[in-house]
């Protein structure tokens, strides 16, 4: 394919999604072709909440096709950029391929403008690529993502739900996602403090999780024979961090403590 060229005033500007169109390429395309039924791997369960000093975000590992367990070790939570991350639920295909496509997008802005986009426009551009995935969601292959990010200009973490449609909603305290979003947002919400240190956030949103996989069939739970935990990670001031498998194989002993007491003191 050779290198597109356009007129100084033809041209696609800092939209990527622009760019693939006026080239022939349309995000989605198969996708939208695509037809009859079939059986898709889906993500499921994923939070968010903020905390002081900035957001955390979680998923769970597990896809599920049906009542099978297509993969035990998926990445649902994703860096867009040094200040925001994705948590998908939903069509794990569809989803991987948005979040290329978002990551790509706010490169090309960056490179394109010269600075990077702000919180809330970043929030815009994956209400577009949502919206643009619904013909596929009308066929069942629904993509429902977490945005979530440290705002430089506020000083403080945002974090925004959508619904299959592209409509985009901010949250002030906490969004959970996925078949097992019930189940975590009740622990968040009782949980959740606006003072809440980082590592109390932390502990919340794994907590949050392992409820949710005991209530829920399609999100997994820690696993620690197979040392597979739920990725979670901190935007803050300084940017993007993961936390450890270490360290939330800490937490998860102290979750597993916490239920034997329950049990009754001792016994699993």
């Amino acid at each position: 394919m050779a290198m597109p060229f356009f007129a100084p005033d033809d041209g696609p500007g800092s939209s990527f999604l622009d760019l693939l169109r006026r080239t022939g390429l349309e995000p989605f395309g198969s996708i939208r072709d695509s037809t009859g039924s079939v059986s898709v791997p889906h993500a499921t369960t994923c939070v968010a909440l903020r905390f002081d000093g900035g957001v955390v975000m979680a998923g769970d590992r597990r896809a599920t096709s049906g009542n099978l367990i297509s993969h035990r070790s998926m990445e649902k939570v994703v860096e867009a950029d040094r200040f925001s991350g994705v948590a998908i639920a939903g069509a794990a295909g569809p989803a991987m391929e948005m979040i290329k496509l978002f990551q790509l997008q706010l490169e090309h802005y960056e490179k394109v403008e010269g600075q990077m986009l702000s919180l809330e426009g970043k929030a815009n551009q994956l209400s577009m690529l949502v919206r643009g995935n619904l013909p596929a969601a009308m066929q069942g292959m629904v993509v429902v993502p977490i945005f979530a990010g440290f705002d430089l200009a506020a000083g403080s973490g945002r974090l925004w739900d959508y619904d299959p449609t592209g409509g985009r909603y901010e949250e002030k305290e906490f969004v959970a996602t996925g078949s097992g979003s019930l189940h975590a947002g009740t622990v968040v919400k009782v949980g959740w403090r606006s003072n809440l240190a980082a590592d109390d956030a932390v502990r919340l949103a794994l907590k949050a999780l392992w409820e949710a996989a005991d209530a829920d069939s399609a999100t997994g739970g820690p696993d620690a024979l197979r040392g597979i935990y739920p990725v979670v990670a901190t935007i803050t001031s300084v940017g993007w961090s993961r936390v450890e498998d270490s360290v939330l194989a800490t937490v998860v002993e102290e979750l597993i403590d916490e239920q034997r007491q329950r049990n009754g003191g001792g016994r699993p």
